[in-house]
């Protein structure tokens, strides 16, 4: 009781704006004031939270705030998307103190991918110059679907070769440090909530767009994984009945419609791009999509057409599942985004909100990520950061 009561109070610290006195956390968590004042003495000796000034509103004594010690505690996070690996150091107050990126290696070898990962995540500690016994652990955002219990990423469509890959117990054996595997999208969801400002407040779905596109889901606040963790698996929603046929045996689903494997063969086979229109590898398919929408924005008019069609298909998913979930916010990010960004929330934000079942009640806010492009690294760490210092129901439960 006493350890869960103790992130209680810490998420309520690391939630306020400005910090909070030893009064206001009393008012806010409903500890006594002597719980309250014991627990913020032994997180001021563990260097989580400090002492940030004082505050008077009138008579009595000026109030001491409390903030979180941005130095108290890190995360790695590593972000494994099929074309490209994204690395970061965050702080306590989630922010990036150190980052990387490179290219993912191909050639469907997964135990040369986490060698590289283990290397590049020893350059980055040493880079950043932060104490290595306040890093709590690593935290890896993995395309699904993954094994949560087991830490394993199960045969990711866009990821040869992966197929029941130990990469938790892998990576830990590698480093020397705690690891936790997440899907992406999920990952993604969890950055939102914790460095993302207003956009990752209440309840929202995050559409993250990378090689492929998934979906996180958040509601009140609390980030939804689903029995196996694999919640936000929208790549067959059926976004266009004449589209082209799907591996599932439908025709027109995000997967076979929307991706960026699927616009640049689109574009191939229109002759708006060059090159071969199958077996290309992540990191071309990646090159191929950036020119695809430079083309687009330097005013050809087949490579736009391309691209605000599948804003319209992309619309199209999320508004299935913010239907169904009935939320505030659909956010958008992830690796991809920043290209079609403009383009697409020219599109998105009408034909998502002409399309609510509940439209007559609420709006519903189309937003970019608060976090930028790395939400799926810095949600990565943030899990870390989650399973050490969030408050969770199975804190509470004994262990026999």
């Amino acid at each position: 009781m006493g350890d869960f009561n103790l992130t209680v109070i810490l998420d309520a610290i690391r939630r306020s704006t400005g910090g909070l006195s030893r009064v206001e956390l009393a008012q806010i968590v409903g500890l006594s004031p002597q719980t309250i004042s014991n627990i913020s003495r032994r997180l001021l000796d563990q260097q989580l939270i400090v002492e940030a000034g004082k505050e008077g509103n009138g008579p009595g004594k000026p109030r001491t705030i409390l903030q979180l010690n941005p130095a108290g505690q890190y995360a790695i996070g590593v972000h494994l998307d099929p074309a490209v690996t994204t690395f970061v150091v965050l702080d306590l107050i989630g922010d990036v103190v150190q980052h990387a990126r490179i290219t993912t290696p191909g050639g469907g070898n997964p135990s040369a991918v986490i060698a590289t990962i283990a290397s590049t995540i020893e350059a980055l500690i040493a880079d950043s110059g932060v104490d290595r016994s306040r890093i709590a652990g690593v935290g890896v955002a993995a395309p699904g679907p993954i094994d949560l219990d087991q830490g394993t990423v199960v045969n990711p469509p866009l990821l040869p070769g992966w197929d029941r890959v130990d990469l938790r117990d892998a990576l830990r054996d590698a480093t020397g440090y705690p690891v936790l595997v997440d899907k992406d999208v999920t990952s993604a969801a969890v950055a939102e909530t914790w460095a993302g400002g207003p956009s990752g407040s209440g309840s929202f779905i995050f559409m993250y767009m990378g090689t492929g596109i998934g979906c996180g889901l958040v509601l009140n606040d609390e980030v939804i994984r689903g029995t196996s963790g694999n919640a936000g698996e929208i790549g067959h929603i059926m976004v266009d009945p004449d589209g082209p046929p799907c591996d599932c045996g439908q025709r027109g689903c995000v997967k076979s419609s929307c991706i960026p494997q699927a616009l640049v063969a689109e574009a191939t086979q229109a002759g708006i791009l060059e090159g071969p229109v199958d077996a290309l590898g992540a990191a071309d398919i990646q090159d191929s999509f950036a020119r695809l929408c430079q083309l687009a924005d330097d005013g050809n008019v087949h490579a736009a057409t391309i691209l605000d069609r599948s804003a319209v298909l992309v619309a199209r998913a999320a508004s299935v599942v913010a239907n169904a979930l009935d939320v505030e916010r659909v956010v958008f990010g992830g690796p991809f985004w920043a290209q079609i960004s403009d383009r697409y929330l020219a599109i998105i934000p009408d034909a998502i909100n002409g399309a609510s079942a509940a439209a007559v009640i609420h709006n519903v806010e189309v937003v970019s990520s608060g976090v930028g492009e790395d939400v799926g690294a810095v949600g990565a760490a943030c899990l870390v950061l989650e399973h050490t210092l969030a408050p969770r129901a199975q804190r509470l439960l004994l262990e026999t």
